[in-house]
Protein backbone atom coordinates (compact mmCIF):
# COMPACT_ATOMS: atom_id res chain seq x y z
CA UNK A 1 0.00 0.00 0.00
CA UNK A 2 2.83 2.47 0.49
CA UNK A 3 4.72 1.74 -2.44
CA UNK A 4 1.46 2.70 -4.58
CA UNK A 5 0.93 5.89 -2.88
CA UNK A 6 4.53 6.19 -3.11
CA UNK A 7 4.17 6.02 -7.10
CA UNK A 8 0.76 7.84 -6.94
CA UNK A 9 3.37 10.96 -5.66
CA UNK A 10 6.05 10.40 -7.88
CA UNK A 11 3.72 10.20 -10.58
CA UNK A 12 1.91 12.99 -10.49
CA UNK A 13 4.99 15.39 -9.58
CA UNK A 14 6.28 14.82 -12.66
CA UNK A 15 3.16 15.63 -14.10
CA UNK A 16 3.32 18.70 -12.27
CA UNK A 17 6.55 19.65 -13.11
CA UNK A 18 5.71 19.12 -16.83
CA UNK A 19 2.90 21.61 -16.63
CA UNK A 20 5.23 24.34 -14.83
CA UNK A 21 7.61 24.00 -17.73
CA UNK A 22 5.60 23.36 -19.88
CA UNK A 23 3.44 26.96 -19.33
CA UNK A 24 7.35 28.45 -18.61
CA UNK A 25 7.54 27.40 -21.98
CA UNK A 26 4.50 29.43 -23.51
CA UNK A 27 4.98 32.31 -21.19
CA UNK A 28 8.28 32.41 -22.93
CA UNK A 29 7.41 32.19 -26.37
CA UNK A 30 4.61 34.82 -25.39
CA UNK A 31 7.20 36.89 -24.47
CA UNK A 32 9.17 36.82 -27.27
CA UNK A 33 6.54 37.18 -29.42
CA UNK A 34 5.56 40.53 -28.58
CA UNK A 35 9.07 41.69 -28.31
CA UNK A 36 9.82 40.71 -31.66
CA UNK A 37 6.29 42.63 -32.95
CA UNK A 38 6.98 45.79 -30.70
CA UNK A 39 11.12 46.10 -30.53
CA UNK A 40 11.47 47.09 -34.17
CA UNK A 41 10.91 50.87 -34.44
CA UNK A 42 11.12 52.94 -37.41
CA UNK A 43 12.85 56.47 -36.45
CA UNK A 44 10.30 59.54 -35.33
CA UNK A 45 10.86 62.34 -37.83
CA UNK A 46 11.84 65.31 -35.85
CA UNK A 47 9.20 68.09 -35.10
CA UNK A 48 8.84 70.42 -38.03
CA UNK A 49 8.19 74.34 -37.00
CA UNK A 50 5.34 76.50 -38.16
CA UNK A 51 6.54 79.70 -40.29
CA UNK A 52 6.89 82.75 -37.68
CA UNK A 53 6.00 85.77 -38.81
CA UNK A 54 8.79 86.75 -36.31
CA UNK A 55 12.17 85.90 -38.25
CA UNK A 56 14.50 88.49 -39.79
CA UNK A 57 13.72 87.60 -43.10
CA UNK A 58 9.47 88.50 -42.52
CA UNK A 59 10.14 91.67 -40.84
CA UNK A 60 11.95 92.60 -43.72
CA UNK A 61 9.55 91.47 -46.33
CA UNK A 62 6.56 92.85 -44.41
CA UNK A 63 7.68 96.33 -42.97
CA UNK A 64 8.36 99.27 -45.98
CA UNK A 65 9.30 102.41 -44.38
CA UNK A 66 6.76 105.17 -45.38
CA UNK A 67 4.47 102.29 -47.09
CA UNK A 68 3.60 99.71 -44.55
CA UNK A 69 0.43 100.82 -42.28
CA UNK A 70 -0.38 100.32 -38.61
CA UNK A 71 -3.51 98.15 -40.23
CA UNK A 72 -0.48 96.21 -42.02
CA UNK A 73 1.34 95.70 -39.09
CA UNK A 74 -1.15 94.51 -36.55
CA UNK A 75 -2.63 92.19 -39.16
CA UNK A 76 1.16 90.51 -39.72
CA UNK A 77 2.34 90.73 -36.28
CA UNK A 78 -0.78 91.05 -34.15
CA UNK A 79 -0.85 93.58 -31.03
CA UNK A 80 2.36 94.81 -29.89
CA UNK A 81 3.56 93.52 -26.17
CA UNK A 82 4.42 97.48 -25.65
CA UNK A 83 2.93 100.71 -27.31
CA UNK A 84 4.70 103.98 -26.14
CA UNK A 85 5.59 107.62 -27.14
CA UNK A 86 8.87 108.62 -27.72
CA UNK A 87 10.71 111.56 -27.10
CA UNK A 88 10.04 113.06 -30.34
CA UNK A 89 6.30 112.27 -30.29
CA UNK A 90 6.73 109.16 -32.57
CA UNK A 91 4.33 106.08 -31.71
CA UNK A 92 6.37 102.74 -30.70
CA UNK A 93 5.26 99.29 -31.01
CA UNK A 94 7.65 96.86 -29.73
CA UNK A 95 6.94 92.90 -30.16
CA UNK A 96 9.02 90.50 -27.48
CA UNK A 97 8.43 86.98 -28.91
CA UNK A 98 10.36 83.51 -27.57
CA UNK A 99 10.12 80.36 -29.19
CA UNK A 100 11.25 77.14 -27.67
CA UNK A 101 12.27 74.43 -30.34
CA UNK A 102 12.37 71.13 -29.44
CA UNK A 103 12.89 67.98 -31.59
CA UNK A 104 13.61 64.57 -30.72
CA UNK A 105 14.50 60.87 -32.08
CA UNK A 106 14.40 57.24 -31.06
CA UNK A 107 14.94 54.37 -32.86
CA UNK A 108 15.17 50.80 -31.59
CA UNK A 109 15.63 47.29 -32.50
CA UNK A 110 15.70 43.62 -31.24
CA UNK A 111 17.30 40.54 -33.30
CA UNK A 112 16.31 37.03 -32.09
CA UNK A 113 17.83 33.16 -32.83
CA UNK A 114 15.37 30.91 -31.58
CA UNK A 115 15.54 31.49 -27.59
CA UNK A 116 18.78 34.15 -27.73
CA UNK A 117 18.21 37.44 -28.48
CA UNK A 118 19.76 40.99 -28.72
CA UNK A 119 18.13 44.92 -28.30
CA UNK A 120 19.51 48.14 -29.17
CA UNK A 121 17.89 51.61 -28.88
CA UNK A 122 19.12 55.13 -28.98
CA UNK A 123 17.68 58.31 -28.23
CA UNK A 124 18.26 62.03 -29.35
CA UNK A 125 16.50 65.24 -27.78
CA UNK A 126 17.28 68.37 -28.56
CA UNK A 127 15.92 71.74 -27.34
CA UNK A 128 16.71 75.62 -28.27
CA UNK A 129 15.51 78.80 -27.31
CA UNK A 130 14.90 82.32 -29.94
CA UNK A 131 14.43 85.42 -29.39
CA UNK A 132 12.95 88.39 -31.01
CA UNK A 133 12.68 91.67 -30.54
CA UNK A 134 10.86 94.11 -33.13
CA UNK A 135 11.09 97.88 -32.47
CA UNK A 136 8.39 99.61 -35.17
CA UNK A 137 8.17 103.47 -35.01
CA UNK A 138 5.60 105.30 -36.78
CA UNK A 139 5.21 108.83 -38.67
CA UNK A 140 2.24 111.31 -37.58
CA UNK A 141 0.18 109.62 -40.50
CA UNK A 142 0.51 106.26 -39.18
CA UNK A 143 3.11 104.89 -41.55
CA UNK A 144 6.15 102.97 -40.50
CA UNK A 145 9.04 105.55 -40.33
CA UNK A 146 11.86 102.98 -38.43
CA UNK A 147 12.40 99.61 -37.53
CA UNK A 148 14.40 97.62 -36.11
CA UNK A 149 14.77 93.63 -34.95
CA UNK A 150 17.08 91.93 -32.78
CA UNK A 151 17.61 88.18 -32.91
CA UNK A 152 18.91 85.98 -30.27
CA UNK A 153 19.48 81.81 -30.40
CA UNK A 154 20.33 79.63 -28.01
Amino acid sequence: MIEKKAKFLINNSDKITMNVAMRNVIHLSAVCSLLCLVGCQSPQPATETKNSPYTHGNVQLTLKKGVTTQADVLEKFGSPNIATIDASGQEVWTYEKHATVTTGSETGGYGTIILLGAAGNSSRYEQSSRTMTLIIKFDADKKVSDFKSLTTSF
